[in-house]
């Protein structure tokens, strides 16, 4: 089961329907294509890595591994950003995923 950050339970409290359309359009998402679940998250972590959201990074390594995804996987999703994000926005990557995985380098 995926716990979810206080502050993603205030905004699902205070606007619950808008949460509900989120979470519709990413099922919509997910079930109109060929991409299976785990490398769907995994393409999410590195969007999120992209932008830099710590907290979306968090949330879909978190999905991935629930998908099956190995702590390999992870880290190599982040490795093949280094020239496209660069260095320290992949190592601080590396970081993040630290504290969902462990250091398992």
């Amino acid at each position: 089961m995926i716990e979810y950050p206080e502050n993603y339970l205030t905004f699902q409290e205070m606007f619950p329907e808008l949460i509900q359309a989120h979470e519709h359009a990413g099922t919509l998402a997910r079930n109109v294509g060929p991409i299976d679940v785990k490398t769907g998250h995994l393409i999410q972590l590195a969007a999120c890595v992209a932008l830099r959201s710590e907290g979306g990074a968090h949330s879909h390594a978190r999905r991935a591994i629930a998908a099956g995804a190995s702590s390999e996987e992870i880290y190599h999703t982040i490795a093949l950003l280094v020239d496209t994000v660069g260095f320290s926005t992949a190592a601080a990557a590396f970081s993040w995923m630290n504290d969902i995985i462990g250091t398992n380098l």
